[in-house]
């Protein structure tokens, strides 16, 4: 009987891609049920991989905490903007890839117990820019977290604005500062943790304005691309430009923490930086910040700009040259002996004109 020999499958020299990545920084090829282990950081080197937007959410939240809001948002297409695919198209292949519905999501939900508003941005669609979309959800938190007086943590992974929506992209940056803003203003904190990359027009608006900006090890962090810089400025660049590491020796953000840290970091973060206390209405300081009211500060203003009433139209009365401090008290007329107010100087009454003599009659002539 003849000797059946058992047959060997030859060697791959490809990698099924949902089994294996390489790593970037050190070419070491690693297992991806054992990355995510480590939260997707490589062991070896420390290169931080980019998290998807479910991902960052189970890091970072208690399991079963995170409710979202306005899932249901997305983007249109207002300019009808057409290059190598049409703007629609690249949506629904973004959809498809991603399984969101646009670039960022946001909701409620708690970190060690704490109660939060959170938005996560996930550079996989359309590399995470910012369109009406994504704005809108950055200012649906920021405006959450100051109705309920929450903690906000944006988590920011960008190229910057959307270009096929133009200049409706770019009005997202002065929307995402001004609820920022109104948050600082009334004492809410705003964490902002920058991951790799945050560049563009989220960098230059919400994502640096954090009370404590946190980013992760290396992580890209800029407005323009280095090639621009160098070229705009006609110098070589330092090593490290516009990492983390580099921004945090110069103050731009305020701690470097790894991955397998973040979430510790910002619970401890939390137990210090809490909301104010809301002050009864008869108590606030009209001139203070968070008070700050329009319609006062033009009244204010316009005080001290229009001229006073007594001044002549031509600029005053001494050539132009406005009225001296005093010069209103100066006029007014001094109180006689009597006590009662003395009549104004005012000018000499026109004396009447003599009454013209009549001529003496003609006397007759003797003949």
């Amino acid at each position: 009987m003849p000797i059946k020999l058992p047959s060997f499958r030859p060697r791959r020299d490809a990698y099924p891609p949902d089994l294996w990545t390489k790593c970037p920084s050190c070419d070491e090829m690693l297992f991806n049920k054992q990355l995510d282990k480590v939260l997707r950081v490589c062991p070896t080197c420390g290169h931080h991989f980019r998290l998807s937007a479910q991902m960052r959410l189970d890091q970072l939240l208690d399991p079963g905490s995170f409710t979202e809001h306005d899932a249901g948002l997305q983007s249109v297409d207002p300019l009808g903007f057409v290059d190598q695919k049409s703007y629609p198209d690249r949506v629904a292949a973004a959809q498809l890839a991603t399984g969101m519905r646009d670039a960022a999501v946001w909701g409620t939900g708690r970190l060690d117990g704490r109660s939060i508003a959170i938005c996560v941005m996930d550079f996989g669609f359309m590399g995470g820019s910012m369109g009406a979309v994504v704005g809108e959800k950055v200012t649906r938190a920021a405006e959450a977290a100051l109705a309920e007086r929450l903690p906000l943590i944006v988590v920011s992974a960008s190229g910057g604005a959307r270009m096929q929506e133009g200049t409706l992209a770019l009005m997202q940056l002065a929307k995402t500062v001004a609820a920022i803003e109104r948050l600082r203003a009334a004492g809410v904190p705003f964490v902002s943790v920058l991951t790799d990359p945050t560049t563009g027009g989220v960098f230059a608006s919400f994502a640096i304005l954090g009370d404590v900006n946190v980013a992760e090890p290396n992580a890209l962090i800029g407005f323009a691309g280095a090639r621009v810089n160098a070229g705009t400025i006609s110098q070589e660049l330092p090593p490290g430009f516009q990492r983390s590491e580099f921004l945090f020796e110069h103050g731009f953000i305020d701690r470097v923490v790894h991955r397998s840290e973040l979430r510790v970091e910002l619970a401890v973060l939390l137990r210090y930086v809490v909301p104010l206390p809301l002050e009864p209405l008869e108590n606030v300081d009209t001139g203070s910040p968070a008070a700050f009211r329009p319609l006062s500060f033009l009244s204010a203003l316009a005080d001290r700009v229009i001229p006073e009433p007594d001044a002549e139209p031509g600029g005053g009365r001494d050539g132009g040259r406005p009225a001296e401090p005093g010069a209103a008290e100066r006029r007014v007329p001094a109180r006689s002996a009597a006590g009662r107010r003395a009549p104004a100087p005012g000018p000499a009454p026109a004396k009447a004109p003599a009454p013209a003599e009549s001529p003496a009659p003609a006397e007759p002539l003797d003949g």
